[in-house]
This record gives structure tokens, sequence and C-alpha cells, in this order.
């Protein structure tokens, strides 16, 4: 649900004085106020079994750290929950605040897809150009409903997508070195 008012830019200063609910989420990309739900539980399952394969690699490699929905700070009138990220160990001393915010773009972002045009055009539109704006290097869109991921990377400055993965096709990323992995395993057990 997305809860523009015309001709207001919102900050982060304007979240500290909304109302906390366990139940909503409040994002602001380019000085818009976004406000979604919790997220549905099979949401929350894809997002853990991305988080997982990542972790897993992570943990072997100890060249970074997976994060579940960080508080990702740009700016005062940017500021973004992912669904996953994963950011290098010489990145995260980097961009981490005292509070545990990430104040500057992870190396890879993930989203996965919540239902509704308005969540799929935040996430396709508004998000692919926060990212790419940001350098971001990496974004992958999971849609748990075609069971397919977009993988974007940075081209000339910008995310570009390169490629739309489907079926038994295998992620992997020049950011995460060995790292593969059937999409089906995001949707299914693996």
């Amino acid at each position: 649900m997305n809860q523009a008012i015309e001709g207001v830019r919102w900050t982060v200063h304007d979240i500290e004085v909304l109302p906390e609910n366990e139940w909503t989420r409040y994002e602001i990309i380019d000085g818009e106020l976004f406000v979604t739900r919790t997220l549905h539980y099979r949401h929350q399952q894809v997002c853990g079994k991305v988080y997982r394969h990542l972790d897993s690699w992570s943990e072997l490699t100890g060249l970074g750290v997976t994060i579940l929905s960080p508080g990702v700070l740009f700016s005062e009138a940017d500021s973004v929950i992912p669904d996953v990220v994963w950011v290098s160990r010489e990145r995260l001393v980097q961009i981490e605040d005292e509070a545990g915010h990430l104040t500057g773009a992870p190396e890879l972002v993930i989203e996965v897809l919540s239902p509704g045009k308005q969540n799929e055009l935040r996430d396709k539109i508004a998000k692919l150009k926060l990212y790419s704006v940001q350098g971001v290097r990496e974004y992958w869109i999971v849609d748990r409903f075609t069971q397919q991921v977009e993988v974007y990377r940075r081209e000339k400055a910008q995310l570009v997508l390169v490629a739309t993965l489907l079926g038994d096709d295998e992620i992997t990323s020049p950011l995460l070195p060995e790292f593969s992995c059937s999409i089906q395993c995001f949707f299914s057990e693996c």
C-alpha cells in the first residue's frame, strides 16, 4: 500500500514519529513513503531459503555476510528494507552504523515480489532505480508466483537485466566465487 501525499517529501525523521507496529513496514524512496503490511509466510519462506543458500556459501568462504531485512539508509529521503542482502566483510566495515543499519550500498540486494501491481512496480522500477543510483553491484528479483529470478548486474554505472532464470537454471554471480544454486531451491525443499 503506497501512502503518497501530493507534494510531500518524506524523510527518515518523519518515520521516527509514525506509530510503531510489528505488522507495518515503512520505506522511503526518493521522498515517497511506502507502507506495507507484514509479509505473507510464503514470502518469508522464500526469503529464508535464499538467505540459507547464500549464508551457507558465506560461512564456508568467509567473504561476507548475508543479512535478512536490514535497514538501508542511503539518505534522509531514501531508506529501504530489502528482503535479503549480501555484503563483503570489507564493505560492511565501511557502511555499518552504530545502530546496525547499512548507510551505503551492499554489493548484492535481493527482493522477493509481493502480490499486487504496486508492489511489483516498487521493486521493478523504483527500487531498481534507487539501487542502480546508489551503486548496488547486483540485484535479484525473485518471483515466487512464476518461480523465476531476474538478475540485474552493474554495467556502465547502472543495473541492467542480464538473465531471467527459470526451472532448473542455476544462479551464479561474479560477486560470489563458486556460488551456484538451482533457483528451484528458493521455491521448494532442496
